[in-house]
């Protein structure tokens, strides 16, 4: 595999000019699709992060939310009507199937939106879709979009939402050409829209060799370089992102100088980056939470006594402690320590075995019973190595009886598998993109007002008293009563066990010395704008 991804990249870079600045990026796996609003995929938004814009967007380094498409925005008295002030002269990339003769406008703001609200709209179901982001944070919430002029919309919620700004900077939400939209569709083939990308970002599409690489080129008249903003401006000729599964195998290739950036080394080998006299070790706080989900779709799992038995025999210390490499917390509560709303005093189901096989024989399985357990295949914050942490909790539910098959896939046959109901015991998690304790709770644990489950909550867990909850918490501007409504929401989640929360720690990045002006994201997607290679 190693040999494949070194000829991929030859292939990919061969195109540079002589002596270009190429940085190339050791990621973990292949994009999803090639359009942010299909998408909450962490891999997938870092490499579209390189491509689209939204209205706003997180600054880097920081959790401030800062404009970008928009320049500015107003919010009614009313806390309902938000109106942004869309930037001028904003140029979209072209490519082989469109040269757009015209900039960035409310048109695109509105296709955008309308896409993802309306049932009977061309492009609604047009590979899919599935809009994550939107289904989850806004679909129950957002009344209309309204073009007020050419430079100017407004969003119109049906009540107020707190976190609505932070939810817009979600790379999901990011802004697709109406044009281009309109051109594939009148060549048959709208399906394009989502698979060759046209965005208005700092970098541009050039080639794809799925599972291999991806090569973007600088889009010299991104809107970051016209109004002379250094951190939103290509610094680069090229970036290759090499497609390395293996974080062992990321790493060994930043070593070597195949690549300057590593990311989600394995957390063991941080000692390895630190003594390593060409890269450097950078750490970065990020807000995550790991779990394993239970799926209600299973009769066994919808018996609260089993999902307690369970919960009650994973030794939970040693694997928190193991698999996190001791920058892990031990913790029952859903919204992470590094997170306002955490509730700190709720703990880990307690590690008893034997209460674990009293609740199955209570439930019936006096013999336990066999289930797969699925482990994710990348390193993430929320859950670095997956296969580790599977395994031992297969041993531990062995001691109940329970006999757990560890199965995995490629990563994106894993989420598309997961999120259509496969995964009987799933290992699942996600990386705050803004800084509201609301994402990961409404994401993984919610379903909409007709009762369908939010497409990240793949154990289909609809608790009307936990996302009523959720609901009212978004509803409030009051910090103290958010956080009194959150920890109310955590403790439900705890008590009902759809999920073992795992935890979640710093992610790590290894980056060669001479690159420059890298700054990892804490909240959304980490740019390569402004980044150079000396």
């Amino acid at each position: 595999m190693k040999k494949t991804l070194g000829l991929c990249m030859l292939a990919l870079v061969a195109a540079a000019p002589a002596k270009a600045a190429v940085l190339s990026v050791c990621i973990e796996g292949s994009p999803e699709v090639f359009n942010p609003q299909l998408t909450s995929n962490g891999t997938t938004s870092y490499v579209l992060g390189q491509i689209y814009d939204g209205l706003v967007s997180v600054k880097a380094g920081s959790s401030d939310i800062q404009p970008a498409l928009a320049e500015s925005w107003t919010v009614s008295d009313d806390g309902r009507t938000y109106t942004f002030k869309l930037r001028r002269g904003v140029k979209w990339q072209s490519g082989e199937k469109f040269t757009p003769t015209r900039d960035f406008n409310a048109d695109d703001v509105m296709f955008t939106f309308e896409r993802m609200m309306k049932p009977d709209h061309p492009y609604a179901k047009v590979n899919g879709g599935n809009f994550i982001t939107f289904s989850t944070k806004l679909a129950d919430t957002l009344e209309s979009v309204e073009k007020i002029d050419d430079h100017t919309v407004a969003f119109t919620l049906k009540k107020p939402l707190a976190p609505f700004i932070g939810i817009m900077a979600h790379q999901s939400l990011a802004i697709t050409s109406a044009e281009y939209a309109d051109a594939l569709s009148k060549a048959g083939t709208p399906e394009l829209l989502d698979r060759e990308p046209i965005g208005t970002g700092p970098f541009r599409l050039e080639a794809y060799q799925q599972d291999a690489a991806i090569r973007l080129a600088p889009f010299e008249a991104t809107w970051g370089a016209a109004i002379n903003d250094p951190a939103r401006t290509p610094m680069l000729d090229a970036v290759i992102l090499a497609i390395s599964a293996d974080a062992s195998v990321r790493l060994q290739r930043a070593m070597a100088g195949e690549c300057q950036i590593a990311l989600y080394p394995n957390l063991a080998d941080r000692q390895m980056i630190e003594e390593s006299p060409n890269l450097d070790l950078v750490q970065t706080p990020v807000a995550s939470t790991g779990f394993i989900t239970f799926n209600f779709r299973e009769e066994k799992f919808k018996d609260k006594r089993v999902r307690e038995a369970l919960a009650h025999a994973i030794n939970m210390k040693p694997l928190v402690d193991l698999v996190y490499d001791g920058m892990g917390t031990v913790t029952g509560a859903v919204i992470p320590p590094s997170l306002w709303g955490h509730d700190k005093d709720l703990g880990a189901h307690e590690y008893n075995p034997e209460l674990a096989k009293k609740l199955l024989a209570e439930a019936g399985f006096p013999d336990g019973f066999s289930t797969e357990l699925w482990a994710v295949p990348v390193s993430r914050p929320y859950m670095p190595n997956g296969r580790r942490a599977a395994e031992m909790i297969q041993a531990d539910w062995a001691k109940i009886g329970v006999t757990a098959e560890v199965v995995s896939y490629e990563w994106g046959e894993y989420i598309t598998r997961a999120r259509a109901g496969e995964a009987q015991v799933g290992m699942f998690g996600g990386i705050y993109d803004f800084p509201d304790p609301s994402q990961i709770p409404n994401n993984y644990f919610t379903c909409d007002s007709s009762g369908k489950p939010s497409p990240s909550n793949i154990g289909a867990w609809c608790d009307p008293e936990f996302i009523g909850l959720m609901n009212e918490a978004g509803a409030v501007t009051d910090q103290a009563k958010r956080i009194e409504l959150y920890k109310k929401a955590q403790e439900e989640l705890h008590a009902e066990v759809p999920a073992v929360i795992l935890g979640g720690a710093d992610t790590i990045t290894a980056v060669a010395k001479n690159v420059k002006g890298y700054v990892p994201a804490i909240f959304g997607t980490s740019r390569l704008s402004g980044v150079t290679v000396e």
